[in-house]
């Protein structure tokens, strides 16, 4: 194979086989932002059209920038929809994180976003960078190269979690601590018991389905601590964040 932007399934592979992985999100609107975050050393960037700056065009620029250094873009979707998940697989990004999906069966659903007929209802088409402009037409019969990312953030997908991760395609169960703090009632209160034991009940759960689990962190030293805990799949900030933080601490020195 050719030099390519695409992952061809080396990210799932990899957490397939319990490796840890570190990332961070990207809302900048800006491939130059991806380029930056993949370069410090990122195993993964998540262009995020949820609540990030940018749009789907994003994807043109932002998978062959971050993968220049061998890095793999995932995308989180505005929604579920069908339309909105095929566009973005079809611009080359090696997973996508499905946002606020409350029950197995809308999990079960859109996974099949994700996969060609008659595994699923992806639009086929060659002509597009996930099948190198018709240079690979074989990518059509290639399953399993998307990693699929499940958000857990309401008390409804909690109650179904142990029914999500037994889905295949539920690749990875990720934790949105905000949203998820907010509708157990202790909104940002990330030391609450109740809180607690719901990112136990989702790290027991995908482990005992062997998928991986996920979740944001601030921080170097909360995710070193959530990899002791056996979470791999784990974001540390955002662009914006990181840069906000960075410079507010320089600042801060530079001014004492």
């Amino acid at each position: 194979m050719n030099n390519s932007p695409l992952d061809f399934g080396r990210l799932r592979r990899r957490l397939a086989a319990g490796e840890a992985t570190l990332g961070t999100f990207i809302g900048l609107a800006s491939p130059v932002s991806a380029e930056v975050c993949a370069a410090a050393g990122a195993d993964w960037v998540l262009l995020d059209l949820e609540h990030g700056a940018g749009g789907e065009e994003q994807l043109r620029t932002t998978v062959p920038a971050a993968a220049a250094y061998g890095v793999p873009t995932v995308v989180r979707v505005e929604s579920a929809a069908r339309i909105r998940i095929g566009r973005a697989l079809d611009q080359g990004v090696a997973g996508v994180m499905l946002p606020r999906l409350d029950t197995a069966a809308e999990v079960e659903e859109a996974i099949r976003h994700l996969r060609y007929p008659p595994a699923g209802d992806r639009g086929v088409a060659t002509y597009n960078r996930s099948c190198r402009f018709a240079l690979d037409p074989e990518a059509l019969d290639r399953e399993g190269e998307i990693l699929g990312v499940v958000q857990i953030e309401s008390v409804a997908a909690l109650n179904e979690v142990e029914a999500i991760a037994a889905l295949d395609g539920a690749d990875v169960l990720f934790v949105g601590p905000r949203d998820l703090s907010h509708d157990l009632g202790v909104p940002g209160e990330f030391g609450a018991p109740v809180y607690q034991q719901a990112l136990e009940r989702v790290r027991k759960a995908a482990a005992d389905h062997g998928k991986a689990c996920g979740l944001l962190v601030n921080d170097g030293a909360a995710a070193a601590a959530k990899r002791a805990e056996g979470w791999t799949f784990i974001g540390i900030g955002s662009d914006s964040t990181l840069l906000a933080a960075a410079l507010s601490s320089a600042l801060d020195q530079a001014r004492a």
